[in-house]
Parts: C-alpha cells; structure tokens; sequence
C-alpha cells in the first residue's frame, strides 16, 4: 500500500507531459476512485490507499496518459452548477455552452407557460437546466442518437424534471407540428478538415457531433431554413457556432429572412452565439 500523498505525486509525474492540468486531473481522478471531495485529499494526505483502489487510480491514470478526457473516466462533468452524466456518447459540457442558458432565459423572462424546443440535446444539459430553471417550461428535446437520448433521459430522471419531452429525430424530420418561442441548437460546426479536430478532448467526442459538411456550415443553415415553420411570431431562434462563423451565420439567417440577428460573445470574448426573431407573415 501506499498513501495519498505520494499516490498523488507519482500520478503528477506520470501527467505533466500531456496535461497542462496534471495535478488537478490526479486529484480528480483519485477523488473519483474514493468518491470523496478533493478536501479530503488534503486532509488526510496519509492516508493509506487499498491495492484495489492503487490498481484503479493507475489505470485510469493511464487512459489519461492516452488523452482519454477526464469527463469520461468519471463519467460525470459540471454544468451550470448541476452535475450531468456523460459518456463517449455525447459531446463533454463546456462552460462557454453556459452563455446559451443566459440568452434564453433572457429571451424568455418576459413570456408565461413558453414552448421551447432544443435540437441535438446530446447529454440534455441545455433543455434540462432551462427546464429545471423555469418550472412553466413545456420542454422539447431532440437528437438522431439513441445513445445520447439515453444520456439525456438518464440526467433528467437525475435532477427529476419532467417538463421535457425527448424525441429521436434529425433536427425536425420527426418534430410533429408545433408552435414555439424559442428554437435553441448547439448543432455540429467544424469542418472536416479543421487540424482542432486531431487536439485535445475533441479527439474522444463523437464526430456526428462536432463535424458538418459545407465547411461546418450544413446542419445550421438546415436548422435556420426549417425553425421558420416551428416559430411563433416574433419568436427567437438560437444557435452556437465556431470563433469563426459569425459573418457567414448572420448571412444565413439574413437569406432567410430573419430579423434582429446579434452574435454575443462567449466567456474567452469570442463570438459564440447567434440570435434573431422570426416575423412570420
């Protein structure tokens, strides 16, 4: 056996040559195999660890070595101060994906019982922490995936909100017809040649989830042309996109007519968010 200090130390060591965060990821990990808080690593740094739990730590130590991100040796990761299940299934919650749940419920502050619908929920962190933040939400929630619908139904169940209701479809091929007052997507936008898609956590995500054809621009303009029929008047449409994207997004949602189109920036100040209301005829 030995103990958490120096368990702690070896792993760093065995970090620092892939990881910018060596010390953290060790902590983490190791705190995972304990199921205790990161406090307790501190407390008690003598602590001796049992040769199971040695084994385990040193193999997920390992599969970090590998690149492998840390959401999905926990299987968990933060979002919007709530904890979400997540798997090689889904894309892992960023906090920039943060900026989403601000606009819409900016968006929404002023409309009573509203409909909202999210497209590709992935792990349902954006439908399930606005539902879980306005109790008077009628929520819908779409992905093409089974799995990551599995994911999403699993953290609603979690957090035990039942104002949603999920869906197996692509965008709105099997949406029925509906009425709502906001649209929200953070759909697939890097193109397939982009050299990001070979760094990072990025290499661990599903692809269908990050990649889009016509230089990363496909499912956007898709979800931006079909929301028309889906939006109340006035309604607002939402969609994530690349650092890069603004000016080619803005000009979608112009072509289709759209109007009162913004981008707002995400937490690094990037352009991350676009909006703009449907004036139906």
């Amino acid at each position: 056996m030995t103990d958490i200090q120096s368990s702690l130390s070896e792993a760093c060591k065995k970090l620092t040559e892939v990881s910018d965060s060596a010390e953290l990821d060790a902590e983490v990990l190791l705190c995972h195999i304990l199921n205790k808080p990161r406090s307790h690593l501190r407390a008690w740094p003598e602590k001796q660890l049992q040769a199971e739990q040695l084994e385990q730590f040193f193999q997920l130590i390992r599969q970090r070595r590998q690149g492998t991100p840390i959401a999905y040796l926990t299987g968990n990761r933060e979002f919007w101060s709530r904890d979400f299940k997540v798997t090689p299934a889904v894309l892992i919650p960023r906090p920039d994906t943060e900026l989403i749940i601000e606009l819409s419920l900016d968006l929404l502050h002023s409309i009573s019982n509203p409909r909202i619908i999210d497209l590709g929920t992935g792990s349902g962190i954006i439908a399930i922490t606005l539902a879980a933040e306005r109790a008077d939400l009628d929520v819908i929630a779409t992905d093409f995936s089974l799995d990551a619908l599995a994911i999403a139904k699993q953290n609603a169940l979690n957090h035990q909100i039942q104002n949603i209701e999920f869906i197996h479809s692509c965008w709105f091929n099997d949406v029925p017809p509906a009425k709502f007052d906001l649209v929200i997507s953070n759909p697939p936008y890097i193109a397939a040649n982009d050299p990001h898609l070979s760094e990072g956590d990025v290499r661990f995500e599903p692809s269908s989830a990050l990649i889009a054809e016509d230089q990363g621009l496909k499912d956007i303009r898709t979800i931006t042309e079909n929301a028309r029929r889906y939006l109340n008047k006035n309604a607002s449409l939402l969609i994530e996109h690349g650092y890069d994207q603004p000016t080619e997004v803005q000009a979608i949602f112009k072509a289709f007519n759209y109007i009162n189109i913004k981008t707002h920036q995400d937490l690094s100040a990037n352009p991350r968010v676009t909006t703009a209301q449907w004036n139906a005829e």
